[in-house]
């Protein structure tokens, strides 16, 4: 490839969009807002750097791009716009999203571990999201983490991205393994691309990175100090820290496990558990405060070398594999034998998919207007109440620790309760009991109508085998028809 004829400049046409600033200029790329293509928005235009022109590498990745980018859709990637040559050179031209990247917020200082859990659930939900269409983003780093004024995470940078219905160019021409060192999991270390929990230890490092203000395993690009994160285990992050907590140690010790299958299964389950310190469970990792033995990192070695690499899972095949199953119980008087439909419907799922997680629902009615005051007329704390009556429910199930979590909403209206629980923990299934047939089905439409009908995810509907049955009044009201 040679150099653009003309050099470019502010109100240079290219392809019709017209240059208006640049507004990065690095050795791989350079970027440029631009206008064009009857846009609204500010869009930006991504072409090679002076030695992206020159590196394998970068012309792969710009075609990486080009193939992936247009097949991304939602709040998670910027908008795609177009993508074409111009003398030659790939071009890409997105929407731009305004602000700095994460990088900008590192500054080398540990950060409270409120603000370490809220990022690190934002980027998970952007992976997850990102895994959902097929893609490994493979260079989760902070300099390609960016965030909507609304909040939501974006991902940039699909380079070196792995699509799983797509020819993986990069594997093909790319004989090292890619990515910024200090961020690259084991499985890119060995050269595996097909794992999307490789993202989960990239953003595990980020995490440690933002609670320590140092790096878990340096910023060796040697092949040697790269080949040491395939069985070592970093410091505990309270070693560097002390203000960090168990349940937050818990969580990123448990990303940058060098064995995949010991990581979440899913970035969804890792947003789960950032969202909800409560409901991690504890282990050795959490109890860690002393720096890394000289002993034990030779007995880590040792077991690697005898065991071998693990095995990786394609991303197509793990997400369906890996789900966060929500299951909606009433635990208002006059609803057990629905749930223990509900036990039976939820015990058969969970055997058929033994990497998911349950979460156990439940909701308690509060009213439109005024205080709520939280007790029953016996004085007992109804929070707590519910608590308990859902770990009794789920008791019979024998779930293995860390794989179950409950959970009490409070709202005037279940339905719209459950459902924002659903979109905002990336429920991938959801098993909802509906009323028998009655006077107040007809009269109100359910509770499981409505999340059926608007939960973005799979939603099996459990019935009595008796129409006549106790109708589910979700914390003592009545609900009705039609279910999906």
């Amino acid at each position: 490839m040679g150099a653009l004829r003309k050099p470019l400049a502010p109100g240079r046409s290219l392809d019709g969009f017209t240059l208006e600033e640049q507004v990065h200029e690095g050795a791989m790329a350079t970027l440029w807002q631009v206008t064009g293509a009857g846009a609204t928005q500010p869009l930006l235009m991504k072409l090679p750097g002076p030695r992206g022109l020159d590196e394998p590498g970068s012309i792969v990745g710009f075609e990486v791009e080009q193939m992936i980018m247009p097949r991304l859709a939602g709040v998670h990637v910027p908008h795609f716009i177009a993508a074409g040559e111009v003398d030659g050179q790939p071009y890409l031209v997105m929407e731009r999203v305004p602000g700095a990247s994460l990088a900008a917020r590192l500054g080398g200082r540990p950060h409270p571990p409120d603000e370490v859990a809220g990022i690190g659930a934002r980027v998970a939900a952007a992976l997850h999201d990102l895994h959902r269409q097929h893609v490994i983003h493979h260079d989760v780093v902070p300099g390609n983490v960016l965030f909507r004024g609304s909040g939501e995470a974006v991902l940039i940078d699909f380079g070196l991205s792995r699509h799983d219905q797509l020819p993986d160019l990069m594997a093909e021409v790319i004989t090292q393994a890619m990515g910024t060192a200090a961020y690259r999991s084991p499985e890119q270390v060995l050269r595996v691309r097909n794992d999307p929990r490789s993202d989960i230890f990239s953003l595990g490092a980020i995490m440690y990175e933002l609670i320590t203000g140092e790096l878990p395993f340096g910023s060796t690009s040697s092949q040697a100090g790269l080949e040491r994160r395939l069985y070592a285990v970093p410091d505990p992050p309270r070693a560097l820290n002390a203000g960090c907590p168990d349940w937050l140690q818990e969580i990123i010790l448990r990303c940058l496990e060098s064995d995949p299958a010991r990581r979440y299964a899913s970035a969804a389950q890792l947003a789960f558990a950032l969202q909800n310190p409560g409901q991690v469970v504890l282990t050795e990792r959490a109890e860690r405060s002393g720096r890394t033995g000289f002993v034990s990192a030779v007995g880590r070695w040792v077991r690697y070398a005898t065991s071998g690499a693990p095995a990786a899972r394609a991303v197509s095949r793990h997400q369906g594999a890996v789900p966060i199953i929500m299951v909606a119980v009433d635990t208002s008087p006059g609803g057990e034998a629905l749930a223990l439909e509900l036990r039976r419907a939820a015990q058969l799922i969970f055997h058929s998919e033994r990497s998911a997680r349950i979460t156990c629902v439940t909701v308690r009615r509060t009213a439109l207007a005024g205080r709520d005051p939280g007790v029953d007329a016996a004085g007992e704390n109804t929070h707590v109440r519910h608590v308990t009556e859902l770990k009794r429910w789920a008791r019979p199930l024998e779930l293995p620790a860390g794989k179950v979590s409950f959970h009490v909403l409070e709202s005037p209206d279940p339905a719209a309760a459950l459902v924002a629980f659903v979109r905002a923990n990336e429920v991938e299934h959801v098993v909802v009991g509906a009323p028998g047939n009655s006077p107040e089905r007809r009269l109100n439409r359910s509770v499981s109508a409505r999340v059926a009908a608007e939960s973005p995810c799979t939603v099996t509907v459990v019935r009595l085998p008796d129409p006549g049955g106790p109708v589910c009044g979700w914390g003592g009201g009545r609900v009705g028809p039609e279910e999906r």
